[in-house]
């Protein structure tokens, strides 16, 4: 399954600090739908993320009915992305 979505960079400041990207709600209802398959337990899915040329390997976290993407270090670096920048994101998973 493949996914493209665009969303705004935030940032959580709680205990262990992490940026997201919150999935659309269309795409976060085709994996609400998949998730039975993929996840491996807390909600969570493995997928493979890409933000312009950079990809990475990550999971999606469920939040408020939603799903988020946790985008790393490097990645905001190689993309020279901030907090408040909306950015186009593809996702694939295995399903």
């Amino acid at each position: 399954m493949e996914l493209a979505f665009s969303g705004e960079l935030w940032w959580w400041k709680g205990p262990a600090p992490w940026h997201f990207v919150t999935v659309a709600d269309d795409e976060c209802a085709a994996l609400a739908a998949a998730s039975a398959a993929v996840s491996y337990g807390w909600g969570m899915i493995p997928v493979t993320a890409r933000i312009g040329a950079t990809s990475w390997q990550t999971s999606l976290f469920p939040r408020d009915g939603r799903y988020v993407v946790p985008v790393k270090a490097r990645v905001r670096t190689a993309e020279g992305i901030e907090v408040g920048d909306r950015v186009a994101v593809h996702l694939t998973l295995d399903v």
